[in-house]
Formats: C-alpha cells, sequence, structure tokens
C-alpha cells in the first residue's frame, strides 16, 4: 500500500505544470496604459507572472500602508503624486534599474524611490457614436452646455490620481494654479448641475460601450479606442490647455519577490519595455526611438503644445487638500 501511495504522490507531482515565477504588482489593470500587453511581455520574456490588479493608486497606497508589517506586493504603479507619497510613506525603498539615468531630472526620485515609466497629456476620450447627434466638444467649457447633460464623466478626484489630473488640467485652464484651486471647484461645481458620471475605477470599457460618451481622460486611452476599437472614438486636447502626467513605479519595501521585482522593473525601462508603452500610445519616460507604425496616430505636436508639465513635488502637497475641498464643496 505504502508502494502504492508513493507512485500516486510522484505521479501527482508529474501532473502539475511548471509555472512561472511570481510576483505581485498593485494597480496595473489590464484596460489601463496596456497593462495587458505588458504583463504578457514580463511573462514571456522574463517568465514572471504578474496577475493584473484593479486598485486606483489611492486604494494601492491604502492597501500598502496597511499590509506596512507583511507586505503582499513587490511592485507598484502609480501616478506621480502616489509615488512621492508612497517614499515619503516609507512603504517604499530605493532601486534604480538599468538605464535609470537616462530619465529625465524631475521625472524620478534621485535615491530610486520611483521613477517615471511613461507620460500621458490630459484630455477628452469621446464616444462620438453616443453623443446623440451633439457636436464633438473642442473644450472643457464646452461640457457644461445643455446637450450634454448626462454624457459627462470623470474619475472621482478625491481617489483616483486621473481624476485629480483631470481636475489639475482644469484649474490650470481656467487660470488657477497649484496653490489655489478655487477654478477648478468653481468648474465642477457648475458641472454637477449637468448630471456627470463619477466612477472611482478606470472606465475606459464603459466609454467603449457608450455609457459615458465623454471621459476626462489620458490620450493614450482615447487612441487605444480609436485605433483598435469598433466605434469612432476621438482625442480632445480641450481649448484651454492641458498637463502632462507622468506615472511611475517603485519596488515595494520588504518585497515578497524582490529579485523578480528588480527585473521586472529593469524590463519596463528597456527598450523593449519602453517600445511595448509607446505602442499603446503612451509618451516613453526615456528618450526611445518611436516605432515607425504610430507615425500620424498622434495629434501634431503643435496641439501638444498647450499641455504643460507642473512641479510635481508641489502637485503632490496639493492634493490632499484639494481631495477634501472637493468632498466637502462639489460632491
Amino acid at each position: 500500500m505504502k508502494h502504492i501511495m508513493a507512485l500516486f504522490v510522484l505521479a501527482s507531482l508529474l501532473t502539475i505544470p511548471a509555472h512561472a515565477e511570481d510576483a505581485v504588482c498593485y494597480n496595473c489593470p489590464p484596460q489601463w496604459a496596456n497593462w495587458s500587453s505588458m504583463l504578457e511581455a514580463i511573462k514571456e520574456r522574463l517568465d514572471i507572472q504578474m496577475p493584473h490588479d484593479n486598485k486606483n493608486s489611492g486604494q494601492a497606497l491604502s492597501q500598502l500602508l496597511a499590509e506596512r508589517g507583511s507586505p503582499v506586493a513587490d511592485v507598484v504603479y502609480l501616478g506621480v503624486t502616489g509615488g512621492i507619497t508612497a517614499a515619503r510613506d516609507g512603504v517604499v525603498e530605493p532601486y534604480k534599474p538599468a538605464l535609470f539615468d537616462q530619465i529625465p531630472e524631475g521625472l524620478k526620485d534621485p535615491d530610486g524611490n520611483w521613477f517615471s515609466v511613461h507620460y500621458g497629456t490630459i484630455g477628452l476620450f469621446v464616444n462620438v457614436d453616443a453623443l446623440g447627434g451633439a457636436e464633438v466638444p473642442k473644450c472643457f467649457a464646452d461640457l457644461k452646455k445643455p446637450e450634454y447633460r448626462g454624457m459627462v464623466g470623470y474619475l472621482d478626484p478625491s481617489s483616483a490620481f486621473v481624476g485629480y489630473a483631470g481636475a489639475v488640467a482644469v484649474n490650470h485652464a481656467f487660470g488657477g494654479d497649484l496653490s489655489n484651486f478655487d477654478p477648478a471647484i468653481e468648474y465642477f461645481k457648475e458641472l454637477a448641475a449637468n448630471n456627470p458620471i463619477v466612477p472611482k475605477q478606470t472606465a475606459y470599457a464603459r466609454v467603449v460601450s457608450g455609457e459615458i460618451p465623454i471621459l476626462f481622460d489620458y490620450d493614450f486611452n482615447a487612441y487605444r479606442a480609436k485605433y483598435e476599437e469598433g466605434g469612432h472614438f476621438e482625442f480632445v486636447l480641450p481649448c484651454e490647455g492641458s498637463v502632462r502626467v507622468p506615472y511611475v513605479m517603485s519596488l515595494v519595501k520588504g518585497a515578497p519577490h524582490p529579485e523578480a521585482a528588480k527585473k521586472v522593473l529593469d524590463f519596463v525601462l528597456s527598450d523593449e519595455g519602453q517600445a511595448i508603452w509607446a505602442k499603446a500610445y503612451l509618451h516613453p519616460a526615456r528618450p526611445i526611438k518611436l516605432p515607425e507604425d504610430m507615425a500620424g496616430k498622434l495629434l501634431p505636436d503643435s496641439e501638444y503644445e498647450r499641455a504643460i508639465s507642473v512641479d510635481y513635488a508641489e502637485l503632490e502637497k496639493a492634493q490632499a487638500g484639494f481631495g477634501e475641498r472637493y468632498l466637502n464643496e462639489v460632491k
């Protein structure tokens, strides 16, 4: 009997499929920023299995803080203010991936606590077919018109980073700065009268389906829909101007799989990793030659001249205060 049981156990072990090394990333949802392709490439190139995760930046940070004594995640992907906050709160640790030095100054923590992996520009992601005959809006101000009632969406700026980035863009567009968010608060108060849709997490699928015809979002999501989904989609860089915002990654402090985590972080900054972002209509953090098939697919550089960079450290300092004002005065 013992011999038979031993054979059974051996046979069972032999039938267990080999699997890739494991690593955990917080806030790498497959429908956002082409994470689906990046996760596939990481598995194929590095033999590292990294499951997708649908947290937003605020939720990822909260989870890291809650797990500080026993970390679960190995790497985290955040809006730039989230990276700055994570470093300040001590839930990430320094790591300088290969090619770290090629990231421009100001877009990385000098010690390697966080570093940019790509950029996005805030604008309007529009499902033209879902507008019910209304014209494609050209400006932030247009969205307050009656014809767009119930059609406009933006992610909750008190929770999701892209929502806060949209608020910063609106604030800039109407004359505010990082020390004065009165224009943004006034804008969202007025927009509230037009019955906006305010989800807390990524809403790409809801725009594609037509549930949200117009969404404050990054250019890369709108371009992805335009060229890869059935339907008529456009990206509008508002006439009043907008902002460019980097997304960053970090090594989680006390990561359970540090070596796998470092391989992942090296890969996303490699030429191959940066090209994956670029093929998804993202602006790479490092200066690489863009894939030839991307030529002509983005708005011309003259349009992007209306988008500015800001002091991201000041952006981070202002985030909590704006979130409180939004909750108290708008929501």
